[in-house]
């Protein structure tokens, strides 16, 4: 252990934050990207609320910045619409929210968790991050092409995305470069997780966040690999003439497309998908991970069900993989096939029901801490259950179809991602920034931060549900003013952004909180401030280069938690007596 300490110390400053090898150095690598990229997409539907709210308007003040390509006047074009709804998706998912649940939370935690030194294969893990930074860095310069970046949509549909602009093709290489930052990173955790757990550390006795972080890497290493097929043979139909999918007798603009033609693009549609809804559970159990562990802590409680958690988490792994063409119905499935993921779909709802059922029940009889990350993980909860209620009827072919492609799928994915996902995230930073830091957040600058963000979020994509309901189709540059039938839910528009402009303020006091604590909050006086029973906190505080000072050996399961005749109401994995 001490060879580890002597060699960190004697690292240049590039090899130890730059080009690092250590999984803490990386995650927060990876954490500062990702929270940029947050901010970025963030800040591209700012500018798509105004347009909404307020159609035909100049934007004050910093309209004219985007030129009269784009802007003139101050006032939106639909191109410049349609770009900033395919970046913005593109951005949040790929490059924001993914990678801050699974590679910060991941890289930073895995190897503590199981009490391992580090991860697998660091200097794979460096190529990741430095993978994911190229693939982000190719998708923003996109933005300084002479047509723009990508305009087709996050899930980039042929076979309009075959014959559009330049700022595909960048898209489709960026695509290809992040996911193989995420199969690196992937197999990566696999070993890490298979090969290198503490003595004791038993599958039984991991924790909850260690599940969640498995099968989150065997769906991406599963998943990601037709998409990144799928983004070889468009980028074939559009650089060297192929006709994947280009079907014969394609018109554009009037004209017969001078392609061989062939090609089916509904096939895009099903590689795309066959990713895209495991990447919904990518989205979301990371993020149950963080909330059970915060959630176990602050109850002084074990996690009831526990073994059923587990169980439950697997099923849902296996079976995201048969439910994604419950986002086809509308292209004329056969009535056997959508009877079978209407099944499937609804069959799938069942494990994140125990799970959160058994958060829930967790809470009864518990003596409860208020304290942030337990606000944030309580709001998750119904949060993400009302996200998965308002998926119920996209599950269903008689009630997709009126609903597909309307501001309803906007609502229901943002409730899964932003008031769920998003809380879950906010809870994880809170409850381990004192272990990465020394320090912990400020109380105050933190509800400030925690309920604007809560109800602000509720005002944006709530009455996104309503204008769902109307018909309101999720596309229209002009927020659906040209549609009688829309008029009478307009309003809404004018609410949900100025409630997206209140949701941008609140989260000022976090960034402001997340920088002047690393210098001025409090220090914390312990290496277990939140008096917690995992193995992350039998490190010293920030964890050194090799974690651990003492061999570790595990002699409990990871939740044990006021037990009977223990003099304390938590007992460390690592402490052989109660």
């Amino acid at each position: 252990m001490s060879s580890a300490h002597d060699s960190a110390h004697h690292e240049s400053f590039i090899s130890k934050y730059v080009f690092s090898t250590d999984h803490k150095v990386i995650a927060i690598q990876y954490l500062f990207m990702s929270l940029f990229f947050l901010l970025f997409g963030f800040c591209l539907v700012m500018l798509m609320r105004w347009q909404l709210a307020y159609p035909g308007q100049p934007l004050p003040l910093i309209g004219k910045m985007f030129g009269e390509i784009n802007m003139p006047g101050g006032v939106m074009l639909p191109q410049f619409y349609n770009q900033l709804g395919a970046m913005h998706g593109t951005i949040m998912v790929f490059l924001g929210v993914v990678p801050l649940g699974f590679a910060v939370f991941g890289n930073y935690l895995i190897p503590l968790q199981i009490g391992a030194k580090d991860m697998a294969f660091p200097r794979l893990n460096m190529f990741s991050y430095w993978s994911f930074f190229a693939g982000g860095m190719l998708m923003l310069s996109s933005f300084f092409l002479p047509g723009g970046p990508a305009s087709n949509g996050w899930t980039s549909y042929s076979p309009l995305s075959d014959i559009s602009h330049d700022g595909q093709t960048i898209w489709l290489l960026s695509m290809f470069i992040i996911i193989i930052s995420s199969l690196l990173s992937s197999l990566n955790f696999i070993t890490t997780i298979f090969q290198l757990r503490a003595p004791g550390m038993t599958f039984e006795r991991l924790p909850f966040f260690i599940w969640a972080q498995l099968i989150t890497s065997f769906l991406l290493l599963l998943a990601f690999p037709p998409l990144e097929g799928a983004a070889f043979l468009q980028l074939f139909d559009r650089l060297l003439g192929s006709s994947f999918f280009l079907p014969t007798g394609l018109f554009v603009n009037g004209q017969l497309a001078d392609v061989s033609g062939g090609g089916n693009a509904l096939l895009w549609q099903h590689l795309f998908w066959f990713l895209g809804h495991p990447e919904v559970y990518v989205l979301i159990l990371p993020a149950l991970g963080i909330v059970t562990e915060i959630i176990a802590n602050n109850s002084r409680k074990n996690i009831s069900g526990f073994n059923l958690m587990r169980y439950s988490v697997i099923f849902l792994g296996f079976l995201s993989f048969v439910v994604w063409s419950h986002h086809t119905y509308l292209t004329g499935m056969g009535t056997n096939i959508t009877a079978f993921f209407q099944t499937t779909t609804m069959i799938i709802s069942i494990p994140s029901i125990i799970i959160v059922s058994s958060l829930f029940i967790t809470l009864w009889g518990g003596s409860i801490r208020f304290n942030i990350p337990m606000l944030f993980a309580l709001a998750f909860l119904p949060m993400f259950g009302f996200g998965g209620l308002t998926g119920l009827p996209l599950g269903l072919a008689a009630t997709d179809i009126p609903l597909h492609d309307t501001y309803y799928v906007i609502g229901h994915f943002h409730y899964v991602v932003a008031p769920g996902v998003i809380l879950g995230l906010f809870a994880g930073i809170y409850y381990w920034y004192p272990k990465a830091t020394g320090r912990k957040m400020n109380d105050i600058l933190g509800h400030l931060h925690f309920w604007p963000t809560l109800i602000s979020m509720n005002f944006v994509f709530f009455p996104m549900l309503i204008q769902g309901l109307m018909g309101v189709n999720r596309r229209l540059y002009d927020g659906g003013v040209t549609y009688l039938f829309a008029h009478d839910v307009l309003y809404w528009n004018v609410i949900i952004s100025w409630a997206a402009w209140v949701l941008a303020v609140a989260q000022i006091p976090f960034i402001f909180n997340f920088f002047y604590s690393m210098f001025k909050g409090e220090k914390v006086t312990s290496d277990n401030p939140w008096q917690s029973t995992t193995l992350e906190w039998a490190t010293p505080t920030p964890p050194p280069h090799g974690n651990f000072t003492k061999p570790i050996t595990v002699y409990r399961d990871p939740y044990s938690y006021s037990l009977e005749g223990a003099p304390k109401d938590y007992s460390p994995q690592d402490q052989k007596e109660i």
